[in-house]
């Protein structure tokens, strides 16, 4: 009898090779985010989509502060329409970076989530920024 890992087959290589290949078109991590803010030219926007004061209590260095209800095209309009925007909230139990990235791709804007959020970022030993 096989385990219940195994009990439902893996895809195929193929098809897992698509699946995970997607993935990382809409998805980057902690890890990502802060080795290239950290060791390359920073070529995205991080977005905290959360609220001003879950912001100023702590977040991702670096990071702006544009809750999703205040996506625009006005208040992206600075910014280049191939700009990639990389959204993070809370975390893997919040689901307000996937509302942002929602907003942005109907914007026309490039967007990954960077998943699992400040839970993530902080689970990963990284520091956070604090105050607005």
């Amino acid at each position: 009898m096989s385990s219940v890992v195994q009990r439902i087959p893996a895809a195929a290589s193929q098809q897992a090779l698509a699946h995970f290949q997607a993935r990382l078109a809409y998805e980057t991590d902690c890890a990502d985010v802060f080795y290239a803010t950290n060791h390359e030219t920073k070529d995205f926007v991080l977005l905290d989509v959360r609220t001003p004061t879950l912001y100023a209590a702590g977040h991702v260095p670096g990071a702006l502060n544009l809750p999703t209800r205040t996506l625009s095209e006005q208040r992206l309009a600075e910014y280049p329409a191939d700009t990639l925007f990389v959204v993070y909230c809370a975390g893997p139990h919040c689901n307000g970076a996937n509302k942002a990235a929602v907003k942005l791709a109907q914007l026309g804007r490039p967007v990954k989530e960077m998943i699992g959020g400040l839970t993530g970022w902080i689970d990963e030993g990284f520091g956070l920024e604090r105050g607005a």
